[in-house]
């Protein structure tokens, strides 16, 4: 019986050891990428709708330009498991279309406050009151109401084209936004 313990234990300590030399020798050689999927690269770079809309959207780096074109804040939105949003400029006018998704004119415009109290352009938010809605084969996320927005049901979908998100370019939050510097508006 001490025997067959102990023969167990060796057994699978060696079968242990030669997984993690395998997964080692695996990971070396290039045939497989980081564990993590947006470890180690910048997930943004490689995606082509963020590309769209960093080119088409490149105008609302100057808030200046989101309020010129009927953009108004709402306040900073961050999640209760950390990270943020950020503070949104949103566009009723385009809330209220037909529910045409337009790249060069998303419903609301994303920015990070910055502690000397600029604003830094990090996302942009699509948004439809019809769906199911998708933006070049991106499914949008449905919201349910009441929400936190004061707004009916509707959809959604964030791009994170100026800012790596980990958690994904089309995520709600990113856990690298902060609304720490917001002061109120």
């Amino acid at each position: 019986m001490k025997n067959h313990f102990w023969a167990k234990a060796l057994f699978t300590l060696c079968a242990y050891s030669a997984t993690a030399a395998f997964a080692n020798q695996i990971a070396g050689s290039g045939m497989i990428g980081p564990a993590s999927a947006h470890e180690g690269h910048d997930v943004m770079a490689n995606n082509p709708l963020a590309e769209k809309v960093r080119d088409v959207n490149a105008r609302f780096a100057d808030v200046a330009t989101a309020t010129a074109e009927g953009y108004a804040p709402i306040p900073c939105v961050s999640g209760i498991d950390g990270g943020a949003m950020g503070i949104h400029y949103v566009n009723g006018k385009l809330l209220d279309d037909d529910g045409a998704i337009d790249i060069a004119k998303p419903e609301a415009v994303m920015y990070e406050p910055q502690a000397d109290g600029t604003m830094k352009l990090v996302a942009v938010e699509y948004i439809s009151l019809k769906g199911p809605a998708n933006l070049d084969g991106h499914l949008f996320s449905f919201t349910n109401s009441p929400n936190r927005y004061g707004l009916p049901p509707f959809y959604e979908l964030h791009v994170w084209a100026w800012r790596d998100n980990p958690t994904g370019t089309f995520a709600d939050m990113n856990p690298d936004v902060s609304c720490d510097a917001a002061i109120a508006q």
